[in-house]
């Protein structure tokens, strides 16, 4: 069997304090190391535990990270004849001098504290320190949403000493790139952690002088399927859907109009959903434009519709003096009249046919006896050839208007034409 022996518990051994140790109250531990001389050099290394949160409309994000720092302090120095460090927790650091970093831009920030602080102090034989920290970091990301949803945002967590200059205290990323470790099980909801790298440079305040100022930055790129499904296809369908006014009949008024006011109103919900969610910004965005686009085409088919019903209002109009001018020189009643224009029923056209020739007009009057009798041999003729439902299918071409033949063409060239743009540059 394995023997194991236990180690020699100091706390039995060393009748003095830790401080004592230490020698905690022999130095001014108020003053940095090598006061007066040159600058001290602190190692930072960072490892991310989150990413908890991205908000667009405060332009900020949240995470949660261990934070350590690395020194040398003499004046920690202590014997000992196995060269191991000597761990304590966040009661020391109380006592001695510590970095006095910050996060520069940061909204809220804070030391986790349960059960107890989360702040570990390591000190070597020789006085290295490591000091370690488990926080919390609520910090501001300006972002550009141009190109939103399909965009890539890019936001850095920035450490800097908040009374020390360069001259006194040089910061920097201990082990280069190295120096930041991310958990691999970090993920979001909207976006895909694309890298994490660290930078550094100097911050310059016109008042205090230069300091040393070290990035954590990563990049994030979002997810656009969440979009498809609750921006993009909705909104396609919408402005679809209101291409169907075009094939409905030009005189059924409640189902075109009712249908265009439909479609208007739901892209205002759609635009007004979006725009909700996100921060006022006073340029445009890649989903307004898209948005917008659509708006435009839904609104554009009601007003195709209001153009028809006004056109064909006129060409009535126009028919009916022409009617009018000619009932005078015809011997068919008025009511009969009526159906040259095309719009009665297939009785009326039969009732029309038993007129002969001499019944219709006097011998004097042959050109308007000729259009009329033409014009009866025409619908008679047509009507024993196509029957009863080929009637109603030359009735509703007839009362298809051209603007709505070319719009079935000009709208959805239009909008594929201009889907294939957008998704071009923006994609």
């Amino acid at each position: 069997s394995h023997i194991f022996k236990r180690n020699r518990d100091l706390t039995k051994t060393w009748k003095g304090k830790t401080e004592q140790l230490l020698r905690v109250d022999e130095h001014d531990f108020t003053m940095r190391p090598a006061f007066g001389g040159p600058a001290i050099p602190v190692g930072v290394d960072v490892q991310v535990e989150s990413l908890d949160s991205i908000s667009e409309v405060d332009m900020d994000f949240t995470m949660t990270l261990y934070l350590r720092h690395y020194w040398k302090d003499e004046r920690l120095s202590f014997p000992s004849t196995n060269n191991k460090s000597m761990t304590f927790d966040g009661r020391l650091v109380k006592k001695i001098w510590v970095p006095d970093v910050f996060f520069v831009h940061s909204k809220r920030s804070f030391i986790h504290d349960t059960t107890t602080d989360n702040i570990m102090l390591r000190v070597f034989p020789d006085g290295h320190v490591l000091y370690s920290m488990r926080v919390t970091v609520t910090a501001m990301c300006n972002m550009d949403f141009s190109r939103f949803p399909l965009d890539s945002q890019t936001c850095s967590l920035e450490l800097e000493s908040y009374a020390y200059t360069d001259e006194d205290l040089m910061l920097y990323w201990k082990n280069g790139n190295e120096s930041l470790k991310t958990d691999e099980k970090i993920s979001l909801s909207q976006f895909l952690i694309q890298k994490f790298h660290t930078t550094s440079r100097l911050a310059f305040y016109s008042s205090t002088g230069w300091y040393n100022r070290l990035y954590i930055n990563f990049t994030l790129r979002r997810h656009i399927f969440f979009f498809l499904l609750q921006t993009y296809f909705p909104a396609t369908l919408m402005v679809m859907l209101s291409w169907v006014s075009f094939w409905i009949d030009r005189r059924a008024v409640p189902a075109r109009v009712s249908l265009g006011i439909t479609t208007v109103l739901t892209m205002s919900t759609i635009i007004t959903g979006v725009n909700a969610s996100m921060p006022r910004v006073s340029y445009i965005k890649a989903v307004d434009i898209y948005l917008w686009v659509s708006f435009v085409f839904v609104f554009l088919s009601v007003l195709e519709y209001a153009a028809v019903n006004y056109l064909t209002t006129v060409q009535e109009r126009k028919e009916r003096k022409l009617r009018e001018r000619f009932s005078c020189s015809c011997g068919i009643p008025h009511s009969k009249t009526m159906m040259l224009d095309g719009n009665y029923s297939e009785s009326d056209a039969n009732s029309l046919a038993g007129y002969t020739r001499n019944q219709m007009a006097p011998e004097e009057e042959k050109p308007e006896k000729m259009v009329v009798h033409l014009a009866m041999s025409n619908e008679s003729n047509s009507s024993r050839k196509r029957g009863l439902k080929g009637h109603v299918g030359l009735r509703i071409i007839q009362n298809t208007h051209a603007i709505d033949k070319y719009s079935r063409l000009i709208f959805p060239g239009t909008y594929i034409f201009f889907n294939l743009i957008y998704w071009s540059v923006f994609s």
